[in-house]
């Protein structure tokens, strides 16, 4: 029995110092904070190495960050610089249009100008060719007394108003170098299907000092012709008094 032991004893040792015994590390204990370091040191080299592959990968398709902010910062200069010109320009064409607006307004007013000449001209053309007409017969001592040339009755814009123009001549004697009378209207209408006179001006319109008349050689009168409200102007006769008595007429019918 006690050599069972025995032997049982030597097997033992033998499973734990022999060959088949189990086997033992040793390693060298670090500290926590080491490792954590050697981790995060670990981590950021990896994430230089990612942000530097990237780079690479965006230069090599052309998406280089530093030539792009660049292009962007070039860009945005040339945007400053084109906006500026635009302003400049928007400028100068508002200065153009103002000058084109005065020139337009200019040039309406010269052919208002002009139109209006143009109709002076040609009113003093026929002054003078009827003055030139007089001539003989002041040379040959034609009739003397006043006459009327040029009567004319034209409707205002205004309804119910006509504009009269005339030209008085005076064939002055050696008794009447100057004539002095009054001007009178009789007015022919037609209202509500009925013709009726009109004696223009009435004793008492207070503007019959306006058809006083003094005339030495020529003179031309005009002036306006009031028609009532819904009335219809058929003639009109002028007529030149003096003292009284009808010295020259003539009659327009419209």
């Amino acid at each position: 029995m006690a050599g069972s032991g025995a032997a049982l004893r030597l097997k033992r040792l033998r499973q734990r110092f022999g060959i088949s015994a189990p086997k033992v590390a040793v390693r060298t204990h670090v500290a926590w904070y080491w490792r954590a370091l050697a981790v995060v040191a670990l981590l950021s080299v990896s994430l230089a190495g990612a942000a530097w592959v990237y780079d690479a990968g965006r230069s090599i398709a052309g998406f280089d960050s530093k030539s792009s902010a660049d292009a962007l910062a070039e860009l945005r200069g040339r945007l400053t610089q084109l906006e500026t010109e635009l302003s400049s320009v928007r400028g100068v064409a508002s200065a153009a249009d103002s000058n084109l607006k005065i020139e337009r307004a200019a040039q309406q007013q010269l052919a208002l100008q002009v139109r209006s000449l143009e109709a002076e001209n040609a009113s003093l053309k026929q002054d003078l060719a009827f003055f030139e007409g007089l001539v003989p017969d002041n040379a040959s001592g034609g009739e003397p007394g006043l006459r009327i040339n040029r009567f004319r009755v034209e409707p205002e814009v205004p309804g119910g108003q006509y504009r009269y123009r005339m030209l008085l001549v005076h064939n002055a004697t050696r008794q009447q170098k100057e004539f002095r009378g009054d001007l009178q209207f009789v007015l022919k209408v037609q209202q509500g299907g009925k013709d009726a006179m009109i004696t223009y001006p009435s004793g008492s319109d207070p503007n019959v000092q306006r058809y006083r008349l003094e005339v030495k050689h020529f003179q031309r009168a005009e002036g306006v012709l009031p028609v009532p409200s819904g009335a219809v102007l058929k003639s009109v006769e002028v007529r030149i008094l003096q003292e009284g008595v009808v010295r020259a007429r003539q009659t327009i019918n419209l």
